[in-house]
């Protein structure tokens, strides 16, 4: 059976204040889901760790999302009216 580890340390909310939803519903500030957010207070420390693996992982997969994504096209054409 498992021992549950000691947390000496609390682990800190990360809202950073840019509290809007993204299109898949989780926060573009914090990247947490509504659910999340909404009972942070209340989860264990485990959880909460657990979340915050997973807010990296949807920071990462936006940021390589944005990185990917073609220029549109009116973007190059203003390039043609110099």
């Amino acid at each position: 059976m498992p021992v549950k580890q000691i947390e000496f340390f609390e682990i800190n909310n990360p809202c950073i204040g840019v509290c809007q939803n993204g299109p898949r519903g989780f926060c573009r500030g914090c990247f947490r889901s509504r659910e999340e957010r909404q009972h942070w207070n209340q989860l264990e420390q485990e959880v909460k760790r657990q979340i915050i693996k997973a807010c990296g992982q949807r920071e990462l997969r936006v940021r390589l999302a944005k990185r990917a994504k073609p220029v549109a096209a009116s973007d190059s054409s203003q390039s043609d009216l110099l």
